[in-house]
C-alpha cells in the first residue's frame, strides 16, 4: 500500500477519503456520506427529492421533508421540527438522490417522513443554539454531581440540548436499570427545561464522544464501525488482548476474523 496518498495536513479527514460532508461540525463520524453526485447536472425532467438529511451531535441524522423546496446544500445551518415539541437546530449532511438511496438502505418511506425543515437559520438562530450547545458542559457536570448525591449507579456521559434550549436529553451508561426519576425531578428545578434520559451502551458511548484506541488512532466505534454486534466465542478465543479503552471486547474483532485468511494469503 502506497502510504504517501494519506494527509492530514489541515483536515481531520486523510486525502485518499474524499468528503464533502460536515465532519469538521461535529468530529470524525462512521455515518459522514459522501454526495458523488453533487457536481452533475440533473436531467430537465428530473423529480426533485424533497427529503432531506440534517445531522446533529454525535453523529445523530435524521430525515426530514423540505416543502418549500429550497435549495439547501450540505453544511448549511437549518431550523428543523423538534422531538416532541419545539425546534431543533442542524447541519444539513445530505440533498438530492443519494437521499433517496439512504431512505432504501434504512427501509424508510418517503411518506412517513413527516417533520419538516423550517427554514435556513438565520442569526437569532445560531445565537441561540450555540448557546444552548455552550450549556452543555456545565449541564453535565451538575447532572453528575446531582445523580452521585442521589447515590445512583449510572455514568452520565453526554448531553445534548436542543436547538431552542427547551430540552435537554441525557445519554448515561448502566450495568442495570436505573430509576432516575427523583433525578429527572432535580434537573428540571435546576435548568428549567425538559429533562429526557436515554440509556446507551458501551460502544454506542465510544461513537458519541471517542477515544483513543491501542493503536493510537480514533477509536473504531467513533470513525467507521456502526455494528455493534455481539462477538461469537470463536473470535474471542483466537485473541490474546480483547479489550479496549471502553472496558469491553474488541468490535472489530469480528472484522478481522473475516479478513485475516485473505491478507495472510498475500505475505
Amino acid at each position: 500500500m502506497n502510504r504517501t496518498k494519506f494527509s492530514k495536513e489541515g483536515s481531520s479527514t486523510p486525502k485518499a477519503i474524499k468528503s464533502n460532508a460536515t465532519s469538521q461540525v461535529y468530529g470524525q463520524s462512521q455515518t459522514d456520506v459522501y454526495d458523488w453526485l453533487t457536481d452533475l447536472a440533473m436531467p430537465a425532467n428530473y423529480d426533485v427529492c424533497t427529503i432531506v438529511e440534517v445531522k446533529f451531535k454525535g453523529s445523530r441524522k435524521e430525515f426530514y421533508s423540505n416543502p418549500k423546496r429550497n435549495a439547501l446544500k450540505n453544511g448549511e445551518l437549518v431550523v428543523v421540527a423538534g422531538n416532541k415539541g419545539g425546534y431543533d437546530v442542524g447541519h444539513v449532511s445530505l440533498t438530492g438522490e443519494l437521499v433517496r438511496m439512504q431512505l432504501k438502505k434504512k427501509n424508510v418511506l418517503a411518506k412517513h417522513i413527516f417533520k419538516k425543515i423550517y427554514r435556513r437559520a438565520n442569526a437569532a438562530d445560531a445565537t441561540k443554539w450555540r448557546l444552548a450547545k455552550d450549556f452543555e458542559l456545565d449541564a453535565l457536570q451538575k447532572a453528575r454531581v446531582l445523580a452521585k448525591g442521589l447515590g445512583l449507579s449510572m455514568k452520565l456521559t453526554d448531553v445534548d440540548c436542543q436547538g431552542d434550549g427547551t430540552k435537554a436529553t441525557f445519554y448515561y451508561t448502566a450495568a442495570k436499570r436505573v430509576d432516575y426519576r427523583e433525578l429527572i425531578k432535580h434537573l428540571f428545578d435546576a435548568f428549567g427545561v425538559r429533562i429526557e434520559m436515554l440509556q446507551i451502551g458501551m460502544r454506542e458511548e465510544a461513537s458519541r464522544v471517542g477515544d483513543i484506541g491501542p493503536c493510537g488512532s480514533y477509536s473504531c466505534c467513533h470513525t467507521w464501525s456502526s455494528n455493534f454486534k455481539t462477538n461469537t466465542p470463536f473470535s474471542l478465543n483466537s485473541q490474546s488482548s480483547l479489550k479496549r479503552a471502553s472496558n469491553k471486547f474488541q468490535c472489530y474483532i469480528e472484522d478481522e476474523m473475516v479478513h485475516k485468511d485473505t491478507v495472510k494469503s498475500e505475505y
